[in-house]
């Protein structure tokens, strides 16, 4: 049976330096990300469209997100899988493209994950395992671009 689950955060914009949104110039693309009980985020646009780039930007928020999500169901199906993972890490890196009007879409995202495994041996499951991974994903299945895996192994 198929269960719901509920999300919610607040985004409060801190960018007002006195003028409001009165030119595409004067006011800063600094925000908060807050949830009940967690750390806040700090947000902005990206650098190309006036962000600050030592905040967070919604694209890169994006990327970890589908970053973290494989990484949690990875980590799941070896767990299943009786394959011990003693090292996780992924540089993930995405592509985007912006049309003359503005608007833009993620073309693609790649992860790179990088696993340590206690038994070497294993290593040959692990292209099946990121694919079961992938499957599982919440955040991959909720996105309408192609996310990719080109996993690394580490003995």
């Amino acid at each position: 049976m198929p269960k719901t689950h509920r999300y919610q955060a607040t985004v409060t914009w801190t960018g007002n330096t006195g003028t409001g949104t009165s030119a595409y110039r004067d006011y800063s693309r600094a925000h908060d990300v807050t949830a009940d009980g967690k750390a806040p985020i700090a947000g902005s646009a990206d650098p190309t469209f006036r962000g600050d780039p030592a905040r967070w930007n919604p694209e890169e928020l994006l990327l970890v997100a589908l970053a973290q999500c494989h990484m949690l169901s990875f980590l799941h199906v070896c767990t299943a899988a009786k394959v011990v993972v003693t090292d996780y890490a992924d540089t993930p890196h995405g592509t985007m493209t912006t049309t003359a009007d503005g608007a833009g879409s993620f073309d693609e995202v790649v992860l790179r994950p990088r696993v340590t495994l206690a038994d070497p041996a294993q290593a040959g499951l692990l292209d099946e395992l990121h694919e079961r991974a992938h499957r599982l994903c919440f955040i991959a299945n909720s996105v309408n671009f192609p996310v990719r895996h080109e996993p690394e192994p580490v003995a």
